[in-house]
């Protein structure tokens, strides 16, 4: 047998193997790091097409909707479902997002001119970190938590 010949010793292959977890590990953070951030894009991007179907469905019913569901499709266009927005958004989800629509207190007349609509990840440090809350207004105010607004934006 040649005394020459070297093959590839334990050690080497645990340092080889020790990087390739470590730059894995990295990869991982920063997907999921990505991943959340444009989860967290798309909930923002939702909260304006809710405002402008909102907004839409205030100026033809003078009223907001009882429920998302009253924005959707449905078997005749109308009150109970004005087709303003998709099927995903009208179920209150999306890209790992809850939606919570809450209308405003009945006035004399039935109606109701104000409503608060909070989007929170389905998986806090999952599908996202931050909170959005909206009203009547359009302003969407950022939460890092459920405790304090750090800052809010006008669509």
């Amino acid at each position: 047998m040649d005394d020459d010949v070297r093959g590839i010793t334990v050690l080497e292959l645990m340092i080889v193997a020790a990087i390739t977890v470590a730059l894995l590990a990295i990869s991982v953070s920063h997907l999921l790091h990505s991943k959340m951030a444009a989860n967290e894009n798309v909930a923002r991007e939702s909260l304006h097409t809710f405002n402008l179907a909102l907004f839409e469905y205030w100026t033809t019913y003078e009223t907001y909707p009882k429920t998302l569901a009253n924005l959707g499709a449905g078997p005749e266009r109308g009150v109970a479902s004005a087709d303003l927005i998709d099927a995903a958004l009208a179920g209150g989800r999306k890209s790992g997002y809850v939606f919570e629509y809450v209308p405003g207190e009945l006035e004399f007349d039935g109606t109701t001119s104000t409503y608060n609509l909070t989007a929170r990840p389905s998986l806090v440090g999952l599908t996202g970190h931050l909170i959005f809350s909206m009203d009547q207004t359009g302003t969407v105010h950022v939460l890092a938590n459920s405790t304090g607004v750090t800052s809010s934006a006008t669509p």
